[in-house]
């Protein structure tokens, strides 16, 4: 027969088995980007261990962001998802800061070229919702909202409508001018709800009409990788391509 106390040092020491036992949380990455022959086996939203060894065949090209940084890997060859992961924690906090979105009311910002094709312009701030880009637009605050413009070459007016209430609000552009701020008296904005974002055109050329549905954010991500997730699991599409291509590019 043991004694209490004895039983006692038991319990203690298979309890300490038990805590030692317990595997240690998984690294993972979440893929952002992905292109060429193996698409496919790595979609966008696919969660990838940093520990983990991918191959890839030529044309291949996988953008995985972790909590260390940006890692892009391009085909043919094998690689580990972990190894030779590029902070880029400065670019991703200008990109995404809240107070910068919250602050601009007028004027000229210069877009994000990192990334994009040789002539295309992109948005400097991952919480300006682009007139020129129909999708889902993910937000922390819809009563501080900046519609931004690629192109500022002159004099505009969008329409912003309601599509469940038909209630609707211009916003109108100087020439130069890339950013305006939405007034939330003119048109409250809901999260869940559609609009329909029109640009009127000058001379013969016909309006040009964009659908976008806001969802509001309802936790902080300060780590590119939680972030690109919450955008993956809200459908923000043209947010987590802005984010992907810009953290590529500064690895580069």
């Amino acid at each position: 027969m043991f004694s209490v106390k004895m039983k006692s040092r038991l319990a203690g020491l298979v309890l300490v088995g038990a805590v030692m036992t317990i595997p240690a949380a998984v690294s993972a990455g979440v893929v952002v980007k992905s292109s060429g022959p193996s698409a496919s086996d790595y979609p966008v939203g696919r969660q990838v261990q940093e520990s983990a060894s991918i191959t890839l065949r030529a044309g291949d090209k996988i953008t995985v962001l972790t909590d260390d940084g940006t890692r892009v890997m391009q085909g043919p060859g094998t690689f580990r998802v972990g190894e030779g992961a590029s902070r880029t924690r400065a670019r991703f906090s200008n990109l995404t800061r809240r107070r910068a979105a919250g602050r601009a009311r007028t004027g000229a910002v210069r877009g994000v070229g990192g990334g994009a094709a040789p002539g295309v312009v992109r948005s400097p701030n991952l919480w300006f919702v682009n007139v020129a880009a129909s999708g889902t637009m993910c937000l922390y605050d819809l009563e501080s909202v900046r519609l931004w413009r690629p192109d500022a070459t002159r004099a505009q007016t969008f329409k912003i409508m309601d599509q469940a209430t038909q209630s609707a609000l211009d916003v109108s552009f100087v020439e130069t001018e890339t950013v305006r701020a939405l007034d939330p008296e003119g048109i409250p904005l809901a999260s869940g709800s559609e609009y329909t974002i029109t640009a009127s055109e000058t001379g013969d050329a016909e309006p040009t009409s964009v659908n976008v549905k806001f969802v509001m954010l309802t936790a902080e991500y300060e780590a590119p990788d939680q972030l690109a997730q919450a955008l993956i699991e809200n459908g923000c599409a043209t947010q987590l391509g802005l984010l992907a291509d810009t953290l590529e590019a500064s690895v580069r």
